[in-house]
């Protein structure tokens, strides 16, 4: 990861990570794989993942892929089994797939909103869960992080069911936090900026335009901002820190840098 040296802190250690074909995704995968550690890679995207693990060298360090439906529990299951097989237990789990679809609540129709909830947090608890059980299993005192948004904390037209989908997932990182304590097993949330691109949940041009004019930092996130967030939660140095959420947003979750009056700038 560009800026950041981790030494051997994740030489070899066993990273899952969901959604890893996408744009965070691809950040996350590669800063872990510069750290040194063994990655599985989790998308539903069958040839982007082969392309990424491919890139990113990952079977050279016994790594390996799963095509995973986050909507199907079965699928979930088989990835759980899939790394228990190869790896006994996974060190690190980052629960990253998110989807962000637009629309009016009055427009949202039963199987859209189910797609949603299922997606960034009834996969979360799902794959928590699997992996947790695995952990304790093999007694590893593990790191989950979910990446979660500031969306959780500021409610947002046309994107209600993201924003209360990443406020249910606040609760249940915070929930496995107190219940996987005893275990050792650290669980966290990481938020992290705005970065357009993505393909699975596109944003249009005038949308583009005006989340960045009004982030406080005055920048959408680059590719080292929120790994070195999530690094950090799951390393050595934050081996005191359960139920956190850090937020890697430049700024852009607190307010709005709109003026409503005629204001001058001070000075």
């Amino acid at each position: 990861m560009v800026g950041m040296s981790w030494g051997d802190e994740f030489a070899g250690r066993r990273v899952v990570i969901t959604g890893a074909c996408g744009i965070y995704g691809r950040w996350i995968a590669t800063a872990f794989a510069d750290a040194g550690a063994k990655l599985c890679l989790s998308d539903v995207k069958g040839e982007a993942l082969a392309a990424l693990a491919a890139e990113l060298r990952i079977f050279e360090r016994g790594g390996l892929t799963h095509r995973t439906d986050l909507l199907d529990a079965a699928s979930i299951d088989d990835l759980v089994g899939t790394v228990a097989k190869t790896w006994t237990a996974a060190d690190i789990v980052i629960n990253n797939a998110g989807i962000y679809p637009s629309g009016f609540l009055l427009d949202v129709d039963a199987a859209e909103w189910d797609r949603i909830i299922g997606v960034n947090l009834r996969a979360p608890f799902l794959v928590s869960r699997g992996f947790a059980k695995l952990m304790i299993k093999h007694r590893i005192r593990g790191s989950i992080v979910d990446i979660s948004s500031g969306a959780s904390r500021r409610m947002r037209r046309t994107v209600a069911p993201y924003c209360l989908s990443k406020t249910a997932l606040d609760r249940l990182s915070k929930g496995f936090a107190i219940e996987l304590a005893e275990y050792g097993i650290r669980v966290n949330t990481v938020e992290p900026g705005f970065a357009p691109g993505s393909t699975a949940s596109p944003l249009t041009p005038a949308h583009v335009e005006a989340t960045l004019a009004q982030i406080p930092l005055g920048r959408a996130s680059l590719p080292g901002d929120a790994p070195a967030a999530i690094l950090f939660l799951c390393s050595s140095k934050a081996e005191y820190i359960t139920g956190t959420t850090l937020t890697v947003d430049g700024g852009n979750s607190i307010g709005s840098l709109a003026v409503h009056q005629d204001k001058k700038r001070p000075g």
